[in-house]
């Protein structure tokens, strides 16, 4: 949960936070033109996976916007180039539209993740949910922010009493999948559990607003989903960590997809998730 604070003074945040809004701005348009059900470019990747002209719109507003501001930090984003990324120590991390099938679902659950990384960890994040017009901060020192638009107003992290029920979240599509249902089938064992779904990077906010505790995710995801949530719910004293315990690291491998993993609110729910994953036949 948040309490309200006044405004930042970090300079970063200040040169960023502009850029973020207005990029919601695009993909708030692009997202009520698409459900008005007019004329509206959808392609293909190679992997099969959509993308659509907000995608591309966001993209090209806030990579221009970070050149003429952060000339010296190269960009790495799912809709750019990133051939010469192993060169690169410092860069910004983008996902324009994280939770592309939510769009397309006119589910408004999808989000623009922004985060710089540093040598290999995540150091300063925004995560922003363009159809609440509400922005997730986590700055370079502190706790995470809070920032709503349309009223101005700053909120700081404060953290909540826990639940009584164990809150899981988890994708919209999970349902289909047998490892996830065997994963809650254990943990329905141990406590008494609420489901939570949705779609992206959408839950990890989530887990700052207190509505969900543990996220599984046992199908992948790339670099640019993960950077900027785990940096926030690292900050509040949880964590994003692979199936064998070990935090995300970043652009240090051939691939830019990530394996499994397990996302908790603070070291008793990962304890709990882990206990649980131990007990599973297959673990992936």
């Amino acid at each position: 949960m948040f309490k309200t604070t006044t405004a930042p003074q970090d300079a970063l945040i200040l040169q960023l936070v502009p850029i973020v809004t207005q990029a919601c701005e695009i993909l708030r348009v692009e997202y009520q033109a698409y459900c008005a059900g007019g004329a509206f470019d959808v392609e293909r990747k190679s992997d099969n996976s959509p993308v659509t002209q907000a995608d591309h719109r966001v993209n090209e507003f806030i990579t221009l916007s970070l050149q003429q501001n952060f000339p010296q930090i190269p960009l790495l984003s799912e809709e750019g180039d990133n051939t010469e990324r192993k060169q690169w120590q410092n860069f910004w991390l983008l996902d324009p539209l994280d939770g592309t099938k939510e769009f397309l679902h006119k589910r408004p659950e999808f989000t623009i993740n922004l985060s710089l990384v540093e040598g290999a960890q995540t150091t300063f994040a925004i995560l922003a949910i363009p159809a609440e017009q509400m922005l997730y901060i986590c700055p370079k020192q502190g706790l995470p922010l809070k920032f709503e638009l349309q009223t101005g107003q700053w909120w700081e992290y404060l953290e909540d009493k826990p639940s009584t029920a164990i809150q899981i979240g988890l994708s919209q599509t999970s349902q289909n999948k047998p490892k996830y249902a065997e994963y809650l089938d254990i943990l329905k064992q141990q406590v008494e559990i609420v489901e939570f779904k949705a779609g992206s990077a959408y839950k990890f906010c989530m887990i700052l607003e207190g509505k969900v505790d543990i996220y599984p995710r046992f199908h992948p995801t790339s670099e640019w989903d993960t950077s900027a949530g785990q940096c926030l719910i690292e900050r509040i004293g949880g964590g994003l960590v692979d199936l064998k315990g070990r935090p995300f690291l970043y652009n240090q491998r051939n691939s830019l997809l990530n394996g499994g993993f397990i996302a908790f609110k603070n070291i008793e729910m990962k304890k709990l998730a882990f206990h649980a994953l131990g007990l599973m036949a297959n673990i992936p």
